[in-house]
């Protein structure tokens, strides 16, 4: 114990100057703290004050912008970026732009100027050109006497008769059958309106048993041409002559096609269209009259009989 009381003032003696430098220390540090807190503020102050300044200033504030070390890159990039911009947009508009048609020569036009006959008879012969292209080579006069008279006859328009009558005799040359006689079928069987069916099936202009014949519609679309005029007109012929083939004359024929050949009597359709056949063949000679008075619908056997026998004849040839 009495050692360490005696050692007490020796120790005070070691630690005095260590005390005195932790103090100095400690001292400097707080001082260090209160002159940054100190200049903080006052930045911040400054700061402030700077802001309103150029706040109400604008102009200032450009000035010292254009202190800048960095305004002089930053105007460059700027300027680089503009005609970046610039030339992308005219590069974009020359290809949008439309190309200028070009012109065509002057002189080539002068020469016609200068010579009104020249540009007259061009003209003349350009419209000759165009009426020629839009109008079809006109039909023989018998043919043309033909349509005419269906079409007061049988109260069709002109244009239709015309394009029924053509058809017509384009598919007797491809068959070899008189076009009269197909005109005089066409009368009787639907008076030529190409929208005709029967109740049991028949239809078209020659009143064809669509559903009986349907090999024969095939190439032509299906059944569905049958109420085509074209379709039907040909689908009928090739028909008609068939059956005219089989029996071996016009009347045995006609009376197969009306659907009467296991009947005694075709209730007078033979002898109506060949006395139609011979009416046509009067107007295509020149000697008939066209009539104002249309013809009635002819009287025909039972829908049912012609029917059952489309269904029973053989299978003709396509």
């Amino acid at each position: 114990m009495k050692r360490f009381i005696e050692s007490v003032p020796g120790w005070l003696r070691s630690t005095a100057p260590m005390h005195g430098v932790r103090s100095a220390v400690a001292g400097a540090t707080a001082g260090i703290k209160a002159i940054m807190r100190h200049g903080l503020s006052a930045a911040g102050v400054v700061g402030i004050a700077a802001f309103g300044v150029l706040y109400f200033n604008p102009h200032l504030a450009e000035d010292v912008i254009a202190l800048s070390p960095f305004s002089a890159e930053e105007s460059v990039a700027d300027e680089g970026a503009t005609v970046a911009a610039a030339s992308t947009s005219a590069a974009t508009l020359a290809v949008a732009a439309p190309q200028p048609a070009t012109p065509k020569p002057i002189a080539a036009v002068a020469p016609l100027a200068a010579a009104p006959a020249a540009n007259s008879m061009l003209a003349d012969t350009t419209k000759q050109l165009e009426s020629r292209a839009a109008k079809p080579a006109p039909a023989h006069p018998e043919q043309q006497r033909v349509t005419s008279w269906i079409a007061k006859r049988y109260r069709v328009a002109t244009d239709a008769a015309t394009m029924l009558v053509g058809a017509t005799y384009t598919t007797a040359r491809e068959i070899h059958l008189d076009p009269l006689l197909i005109l005089a079928v066409i009368a009787i069987e639907s008076r030529f309106n190409p929208f005709a069916e029967s109740p049991v099936g028949a239809k078209g202009l020659m009143q064809v048993m669509a559903n009986v014949h349907r090999d024969k519609f095939q190439p032509l679309g299906g059944v569905q041409a049958a109420l085509n005029p074209v379709a039907n007109i040909k689908v009928g012929s090739r028909i008609l002559k068939d059956y005219v083939n089989r029996t071996g004359s016009l009347e045995g024929g006609l009376k197969m096609y009306v659907g009467a050949a296991a009947s005694d009597t075709d209730s007078g359709y033979g002898s109506k269209v060949i006395a139609e056949y011979h009416k046509l063949k009067e107007v295509a000679q020149g000697a008939a009259k066209p009539a104002v008075k249309p013809v009635t619908a002819p009287a025909k056997p039972p829908q049912e009989a012609r029917n059952e026998s489309e269904e029973r004849a053989l299978p003709e040839p396509v």
